[in-house]
């Protein structure tokens, strides 16, 4: 009991299919619903029908209680009729009959429902709509109201059009549904209308309404519908509604007037139907609203009914093969004149050559397999005679319908790619009708048929050539998902057959597919197929053209001007047109990591495969970075341009583009080095100068100050707080303090004088050279003026205390123990300024008078034997000065024996000294120099006088001095 009451409340339609919401169009008592069946999602029509719909307008009736009833019991009988015309659909199988896909059933509210395959509308619908586009200017002047809702939830409206062969091919069908049910069936319609006509997915026109349908009279056909009763159908009841009682204005005067039910009443019926598809409105000429007698009235006179007299009372002109030969023969008032089904076919109105091509399609799979290809061969000829719509919603879904046959698969594919291009709406219907008979075609089969050793149907390569063929149509149908989900497997596929012509027209197609793939499907899934393909192939052909898929996928082109071999006067005549720049091509890095060891591994040295190789070398030596070319691609051209088979021209073109790359690598590595040597060269002037003057080097003590004031903080600093100097020697005491500050040291410090070489020129020193300094090998002469300016003296600050912390005191490995001077070198006092030691220092010094240009080298030999170090560094031809240090004499050692740590230091300054920094000259010039000798003279002279000891050098036994001595750098 709880079952049958759940079975009341839900039906087997509304569980196992997923309805609209809104119906897609009405059909008399019917509603039709678009809807797809939940688990195959195949589409189909649903047909509902309300109970409720059969009460009259005004809720109004016959009174009392007899008229309830009576209107209760007719209620019931249309009902019956109902689903009768719902069983009979079940009984009935034809391509002209509509195809039920689900049995009637009852609704909890006592109507029936049942499913049917889709449906667009009814003729009557159809012609509805046609009367409203007419009234509103035309075609354009109204949109259609019939919409259907796509897979993705959008809707858009249906392309509906009636036009000459539109209802040339409908009106075949219908006869052929008429001789179905006459000769097969055993059964009469009895009610051919419009509203009994239904139109299809397919734009076929299959036969509906069969409410009113009986076996024909004196029937010796055994059936199972029963005859119906005349005087109940023809009964007119006003309390229903018109729609679901029998249509006057469509039946034969036998079957009003004499009784009589036979075969011929439908083709009468059909006759009017005719009138109706010319007529305007699109309707019956005859309206009687259900009165018999008004009927009978009509056809008691030839004028008052539909003849040739007065053009069938249509309101259109008829065409003439409709008028003479069809009409004339079917509307007529004794049936053996009428033409029967088959006779009706027969007529000439059918005879011409696109409804015989309609007509032969319908019968296709009853055709031998030669008149098959023979009809698909000549059938590209006609098609653009046909109507766009019967193309799109005929010729190709039948076209499609044979794909399954593999020995017409390619020439089905061909008229299949046509008629695409001639469709108004072709992207729309290749992706919804072409697309998935593309993939059960070739991609179910392959993928049950995988394996190295699987063979492949020679019949579907063919078929796949075609598809390749006309990748461009397919590019332009297609959107970006649908290629790339559907359409590249079909194109790998190619790609992996043994079939050199296949896998060939495959690369080939690449400048179409490329455009439309995303760079990540090209690298990862196109990419590899076409590497594997050109690295294992054996076939000269599918080399090359694998080289210029490769040149394609690197970004080259075939309309693209040789820039190599050009003369910079082609452009002028022959502009090339420009690449598209949605092409996504291979990033640098699968370029040089995958596609150059691909052409590295090239074993062939055919000419056809070198100069196509040359052509990818060209594309990618824009691609890349000049350090990979120099390394990797230049060597490779190298090896190929050596080819033994290359001519001279292609050696030439080989070496045009080695000259063309390295010239852009030597362009490159010219402009980097550009780039970086101006200030490299600053910067290594600079640091050479900062060694030179022994200042500190990048800051590296902290004299200099990150911030802009560094220099302000610290001059304030030095200035104000001299008394809170910390710099002292290695045993922590000032060696300064007894050295008086001289006046022009305490505006430039030694930080300033290193960072600010340029604003304190005129200040600048030569750095000291000591005896242990290594001078340079070769003479430094003519670069000395630079590196010592003005040959002055920076006078010491304490800041010069950090040269104990970066320039630890240099020990000799030998320091002379046992000697007369080493007693004397180990009691030297370390608390001398600098400035004293300096001054006090006996100096060798060649003359720098203008009169004489020579040298006491007497004083000079004795200062260098008082000094058993000396002897490396008493040549004063050193590179950093003109003189040397020598070590103090005799009578000043009492005064440094305070010095445990050094082994020798820089002498004091006499007690004549001034506070400019000097050198002490030799004793026949010491009269002239002084002690007080300014910077700027002595400069002076020793500038004038360069050049006199320069010269006297050779003559004088000067010497090279030994370079094996440790550096103070």
């Amino acid at each position: 009991m709880f079952s049958n009451a759940l079975k009341s409340f839900t039906s087997n339609i509304s569980s196992n299919y997923a309805l609209n919401q809104q119906p897609s169009s009405y059909s008399g008592p019917w509603k039709i619903y678009d809807a797809k069946k939940k688990s195959t999602g195949k589409a189909a029509s649903v047909f509902v029908f309300e109970k409720k719909s059969l009460e009259p307008p005004g809720g109004g009736g016959l009174g009392g209680r007899s008229g309830a009833s009576g209107l209760k019991r007719t209620h019931e009988e249309v009902i019956e009729r109902l689903k009768k015309e719902a069983s009979s659909l079940a009984r009935l199988r034809h391509p002209s009959i509509l195809e039920l896909a689900e049995p009637v059933e009852e609704t909890r509210g006592g109507g029936l429902m049942f499913a049917t395959e889709p449906v667009t509308a009814s003729l009557a619908g159809l012609l509805q709509e046609k009367d409203e586009q007419e009234r509103a200017g035309g075609v354009g002047g109204r949109r259609s109201r019939y919409v259907i809702e796509e897979s993705d939830g959008q809707k858009r409206r249906r392309e509906l059009e009636i036009d000459e062969l539109e209802i040339q091919k409908g009106l075949l069908q219908i006869a052929k549904g008429l001789e179905f049910l006459h000769e097969s069936a055993g059964l009469v319609h009895a009610n051919l209308t419009p509203e009994a006509i239904f139109v299809n997915a397919k734009s076929d026109w299959k036969i509906s309404g069969l409410g009113f349908s009986s076996p024909p009279d004196n029937s010796a056909k055994a059936t199972s519908v029963a005859p119906i009763s005349l005087s109940e159908v023809l009964n007119y009841d006003s309390r229903l509604p018109r729609y679901v009682q029998l249509d006057l204005d469509y039946t034969s005067p036998d079957f009003v007037i004499d009784g009589n039910v036979t075969p011929s009443t439908d083709m009468f019926s059909l006759g009017m139907l005719i009138i109706a598809l010319y007529n305007s409105p699109h309707k019956s000429p005859l309206e009687f609203h259900g009165s018999q007698s008004a009927y009978k009235r009509a056809f008691s006179s030839s004028s008052s009914i539909p003849n040739k007299n007065n053009n069938f009372m249509s309101s259109q002109s008829l065409p003439r093969d409709v008028m003479n030969g069809v009409l004339d023969r079917l509307i007529t008032r004794r049936p053996a004149q009428r033409l029967d089904a088959r006779e009706f076919q027969q007529a000439q109105y059918f005879d011409n050559i696109l409804v015989s091509t309609i007509r032969f399609l319908d019968a296709l799979p009853a055709k031998t397999p030669n008149e098959k290809a023979q009809f698909m061969r000549g059938l590209p000829r006609i098609l653009n005679q046909f109507p766009r719509s019967v193309l799109d919603k005929k010729v190709l879904t039948a076209l499609l319908e044979e794909m399954k046959d593999r020995e017409l698969l390619a020439l089905v594919l061909q008229n299949t790619f046509k008629i695409i291009t001639m469709l108004p709406s072709g992207k729309r219907t290749f992706a919804e009708k072409v697309i998935p008979q593309l993939k059960d075609t070739f991609l179910a089969s392959s993928s049950s048929n995988k394996g190295p050793t699987a063979e492949r149907d020679s019949l579907k390569e063919a078929g796949l050539m075609v598809v390749l063929e006309n990748m461009q149509i397919i590019a332009e149908n297609s959107s970006g998902k649908d290629f790339k989900d559907d359409i590249l497997p079909i194109l790998n596929h190619a790609l992996e057959s043994p079939t050199h012509a296949l896998v060939n027209a495959s690369l080939g197609t690449l400048p179409v597919v490329l455009p439309i793939l995303d760079f990540s499907t090209i690298k990862n899934e196109l990419f590899p197929i076409i590497a594997s393909v050109f690295a294992k192939t054996s076939s000269m052909g599918i080399k090359i053209r694998g080289l210029e898929a490769l040149k394609t996928l690197c970004g080259g082109g075939s309309e693209e001007v040789d820039a190599v071999q050009s003369d910079g006067l082609m452009e002028m005549v022959n502009t090339p047109k420009p690449k598209n720049s949605n092409v996504s091509i291979l990033d640098k890095y699968t370029i040089q990591e995958k596609v150059v060891p691909l052409l590295k591994g090239i074993r062939t040295k055919e000419p056809a495969v070198m100069m196509t190789a040359l052509d990818v070398f060209k594309a990618i030596g824009s691609q890349v970075d000049p350090e990979f070319l120099a390394i990797d691609i230049l060597p490779i051209l190298w090896q190929f341009s050596l080819g033994p088979l290359l001519n001279l021209s292609q050696f030439q073109a080989y070496m045009a583009l080695i000259k063309s790359l390295s010239s852009r690598v030597e362009n490159d590595q010219t402009r980097k080095l550009q780039e970086l040597g101006s200030s490299g060269t600053a910067s290594a002037a600079a640091s050479r100068n900062d060694f030179m003057s022994f200042g500190v080097i990048g800051g590296a003590n902290g004299f200099e100050e990150a911030n802009d004031n560094g220099d302000t903080d610290f001059e304030a600093l030095v200035r104000s707080g001299s008394q809170h100097r910390s710099g002292g020697d290695m045993l922590g005491r000032d060696p300064w303090a007894s050295a008086p500050a001289p006046a022009s040291s305490s505006t430039v410090p030694p930080s300033r004088f290193t960072a600010n070489r340029a604003r304190t020129s005129n200040n600048a020193s030569p750095a000291a050279t000591f005896s242990w300094s290594t001078p340079p090998l070769s003479p430094p002469a003519t670069k000395l003026t630079t590196a010592q300016g003005n040959q002055r003296g920076i006078t010491p600050d304490n800041a010069f205390s950090s040269l104990n912390a970066s320039f630890p005191a240099i020990v000799p490995a030998n320091p002379g123990i046992g000697s007369s001077n080493f007693s004397a070198q180990q009691s030297r006092p370390t608390g001398l300024s600098m400035n004293s030691m300096l001054s006090s220092s006996n100096v060798v010094m060649p003359s720098l008078t203008t009169q004489t240009a020579g040298i006491d080298w007497g004083k000079a030999a004795s200062a260098v034997s008082s000094n058993p170090w000396g002897s490396n560094t008493s040549n004063t031809g050193g590179s950093l000065s003109n003189y040397s240090v020598a070590p103090p004499p005799q009578h000043q050692h009492q005064r440094q024996q305070s010095n445990p740590y050094s082994a020798f230091s820089i002498a004091p300054p006499p007690s004549t000294s001034s506070n400019s920094f000097s050198t002490a000259p030799p004793s026949d010039q010491g009269q002239r120099m002084g002690s007080n000798l300014s910077m700027n003279s002595m400069t002076s002279r020793m500038n004038q006088n360069q050049n006199q000891i320069q010269q006297q050098r050779p003559s004088q036994g000067w010497e090279t001095p030994n370079s094996g001595g440790d550096s103070l750098i």
